[in-house]
């Protein structure tokens, strides 16, 4: 992976300056990044597992896509363009569904969340996606808790309330 320049954050979500991802991971520096669920047919998620070379929690399964904000870049132009690359998805609205925060030992960062709807092609990048499928919603939320180690923890953490209002909002309605 390139050693590209990243926006650099402050815990505050004030943007301060850039670094070089290189730098951002070795010293855990804040930055943002992009974090997109896919919702596809019948109330489905795209389910996908990330690759053994990624630099954070390789291996493990995630249901947004996404990726760090580079210098210069909107936090919407970074997530159309992560979207893009990692699953295929373009030309889609993006609805904004708000900025948390997340923070571990691995990643500092600050959550740009958005949700859209797809239901063409998913085309992974090899680099980055080892396998995915469509999973519904319930499923994915009950698998969550059986199997919470199984996911990316920053996802798991800035999306499950989210993702379990949907489900309770599909009940009510089914």
């Amino acid at each position: 992976m390139a050693d590209e320049l990243v926006a650099r954050f402050d815990a505050a979500g004030t943007l301060v300056g850039a670094c070089r991802r290189s730098v951002m991971r070795r010293d855990n520096v804040w930055h943002a990044a992009s974090s997109i669920v896919v919702r596809g047919p019948s109330d489905s998620v795209y389910l996908h597992r990330r690759t053994l070379s990624k630099d954070v929690f390789p291996g493990l399964l995630d249901f947004a896509a996404g990726g760090v904000v580079l210098a210069g870049e909107d936090p919407v132009a970074g997530a159309r363009r992560e979207l893009d690359e990692e699953l295929g998805v373009g030309g889609v609205e993006l609805v904004p569904l708000g900025v948390v925060t997340y923070a571990d030992h691995h990643t500092r960062y600050h959550a740009h969340r958005f949700m859209t709807t797809w239901s063409g092609v998913v085309r992974w990048q090899p680099e980055e996606v080892a396998w995915g499928d469509w999973v519904p919603l319930q499923e994915l939320v009950r698998r969550i808790g059986r199997e919470p180690r199984s996911f990316v923890p920053d996802s798991v953490a800035v999306w499950l309330p989210v993702l379990r209002r949907w489900a309770l909002d599909e009940n009510e309605l089914g």
